[in-house]
């Protein structure tokens, strides 16, 4: 549909729960690029009611600023008639409403209903629940949780092809007897879609026993076999029936389809799509993470040997939604615990001023900090948020459970129910960050340090940020014009931050962990003249000798040199016995690293485990020294909060 005719101007537009972000795209000069951007609130609640009404006031404000026309009457012109007026294609996300919730149904939890769950995830829905037959609860407990749910969607999976039907039987008839209702609109069939055994008999079970009820879909097994998991057909049938039937419901939404050239998507899935297209177009492993108010989704793209031995792209996605910056802050800090959050914290703060901070962020969610102190605070819990979003991520993004695998002795001893975790940090080429307070932090720097805090990258990692959350209009744009979405994506959206250099190894501090060998383009004399212009001091320079900078480091240390974008340079790191830096243990890496608006980070501060000084007064010594090294704050400014 949109290969068949040039797309020169595209509008795309993200309906959130509370603002909706439309963004123009041209072709200018054979390249596409972002040429502006509005927003308006969302309109699907009263007194609205009209989805609609948000995205025109949206697409206004780009008229506005762009001195086009896009809108006639309540009506988008969808043929560019110039380069003044009309568009050639329009396509949109949509998470107003509370976005798509699902529950699903497995017959074994750490099994099948982790498949359910991943297809779920997937196709970008928020997965309310996972009932199982060994879940722990009784049928009534079962019952009553799906009636007061009410999802827009139910998973039902389980059993092997050609299996027992036992278990589905078991299931199907406690969703029947649950009879739930659809959260929007009234008269319709809640989908019910039904992804396990394919076997006829459990076919007809399901289909005998739920089929008048609910709008049921049967289609492919998401666990045909122990060693195989489909979840491709289950995702593609997700995102038709969150159109045909929850979008159909919302208010206004029927309207908003007959616009678009290219079917809605859930926002976290075409984020999830634009990252997957990141990854596959450029052949990398890629971490993205979007942090929001209310909840936190981890996206990860791996590769992994699948049944046939083949090495495929794996994608993955979770969402943490007790875990946010604003709705949900009191259960981070809850679920981190205070000597966790206290742990990133520079300077020193009564406990009473720090929860009443979280309570007061909590009450007033847009709220932005207005202190140094309450910056440092928040960007110390947001290292907590992501930290554990991440460590939920690597618990559900695994290899097949119930598979049997080949071990070594030392294995052995490392067996858990879960499959192994598919996310490698050593493996992992890009980290793409998104949310408020990494994309809108005062300095660019404090993403980048917030990053590395978080999910301690090893190797070799590119830092990156989106610089105005347009992911999801990409992503949906990634459906129709893959070329459209990744030149924005490259040249507008993300900004690269750096490269973190970090070795994996246990060590004591002060002493050697690895000797970085950096060849600079530009040679001490015209260093010094660009770090005057830049920043007040850039130590490095201490250790330069023409252009080339030498540097042993030891455990503990941090250590950044100041590298543009369109600069390389050629790093060789040569570490000691027993850190890894991606070439072996005590053995050197030499790369070409690209640079960023933070240059390149070595980090010595050693992995698994990775520790801070436990007694206060060192704690905030070895902090005050990384914040300096990172540039993230004014450290003067900083000491008088100790002095204090």
């Amino acid at each position: 549909m949109g290969d068949k005719k040039e797309m020169k101007t595209i509008i795309a537009t993200d309906c959130g729960s509370t603002t909706t972000k439309a963004i123009l795209v041209e072709k200018v000069d054979g390249e596409y690029r972002l040429i502006s951007r509005g927003e308006a609130p969302t309109t699907v609640e009263a007194p609205f009611e009209d989805v609609t009404k948000g995205v025109l006031n949206a697409i206004n404000e780009i008229e506005d600023l762009s001195d086009r026309s896009f809108i006639t009457g309540n009506l988008l012109k969808k043929e560019r008639k110039n380069d003044k007026e009309g568009m050639d294609i329009y396509v949109s996300t949509s998470s107003a409403g509370g976005g798509l919730q699902m529950m699903v149904a497995g017959v074994v939890k750490s099994m099948t209903g982790e498949s359910a769950q991943r297809a779920a995830l997937g196709a970008g829905a928020i997965v309310m629940d996972v009932i199982a037959t060994n879940d722990g609860r009784l049928p009534h407990q079962r019952i009553e949780k799906i009636r007061n749910l009410r999802p827009d969607m139910i998973l039902l999976a389980g059993g092997v092809d050609g299996g027992t039907t036992t278990h589905i039987a078991e299931l199907a008839e406690i969703i029947s007897a649950a009879d739930p209702r659809p959260r929007l609109g009234i008269g319709y069939k809640l989908p019910l879609i039904y992804a396990g055994n394919s076997a006829q008999k459990a076919r007809d079970i399901v289909q005998e026993t739920i089929g008048e009820k609910m709008a049921l879909e049967i289609i492919d097994n998401i666990r045909p076999t122990l060693e195989q998991e489909n979840l491709g057909p289950a995702r593609h049938k997700i995102h038709n029936l969150f159109m045909e039937h929850v979008m159909q419901q919302a208010p206004g939404y029927k309207k908003l389809m007959s616009w678009t050239d290219a079917p809605i998507m859930p926002t976290p899935g075409a984020v999830g799509s634009m990252i997957e297209t990141v990854a596959n177009e450029r052949n990398i492993a890629v971490v993205g993470v979007d942090i929001g108010g209310a909840t936190t989704d981890v996206f990860s793209v791996f590769e992994s040997e699948n049944e046939k031995g083949d090495i495929e792209k794996v994608f993955n996605r979770t969402v943490s939604a007790n875990l946010g910056m604003s709705y949900s802050i009191s259960n981070v800090f809850a679920e981190a615990g205070l000597d966790h959050v206290m742990r990133w914290m520079p300077i020193h703060m009564d406990e009473k001023k720090l929860r009443n901070i979280v309570k007061n962020k909590m009450i007033r969610p847009t709220t932005i900090p207005e202190t140094l102190e309450s910056l440092v605070f928040e960007q110390s819990i947001a290292r907590e948020a992501l930290r554990l979003a991440f460590e939920h991520h690597k618990s559900l993004a695994v290899g097949l459970k119930g598979v049997q695998q080949q071990r070594t002795i030392s294995d052995a001893f490392e067996q858990t129910e879960s499959g192994q975790s598919l996310v490698d940090m050593m493996e992992l080429n890009m980290i793409i960050g998104s949310g408020g307070v990494l994309s809108h932090a005062p300095r660019r720097h404090q993403s980048a340090y917030m990053l590395i805090d978080a999910f301690l990258p090893e190797g070799i990692t590119t830092l990156t940020v989106d610089s105005i959350f347009m992911m999801p209009q990409l992503g949906v744009l990634a459906q129709v014009n893959k070329e459209a979405a990744t030149q924005v994506f490259e040249r507008d959206c993300l900004i690269y931050l750096g490269t973190c250099i970090a070795p994996v190894g246990r060590g004591k501090a002060g002493r050697p962990v690895m000797e970085v060998i950096v060849e600079h383009p530009l040679d001490k004399e015209a260093f010094i003249k660009r770090a005057k212009e830049e920043s007040p001091h850039f130590p490095v320079v201490e250790d330069m000798t023409g252009h080339v900078i030498r540097k042993m480091m030891n455990y503990g240390e941090m250590y950044r040199i100041p590298l543009d974008l369109d600069e390389t340079a050629k790093v060789t790191v040569k570490p000691v016995k027993g850190f890894d830096v991606g070439n072996g243990p005590g053995k050197e890496l030499t790369v070409n690293v690209s640079g960023g608006t933070t240059g390149i980070i070595f980090d010595a501060r050693g992995r698994r485990p990775f520790t801070i000084p436990a007694g206060d007064k060192e704690r905030v010594q070895k902090l005050l020294e990384w914040a300096a090294v990172m540039e993230a704050y004014d450290v003067e400014a900083l000491k008088k909060y100790i002095s204090e």
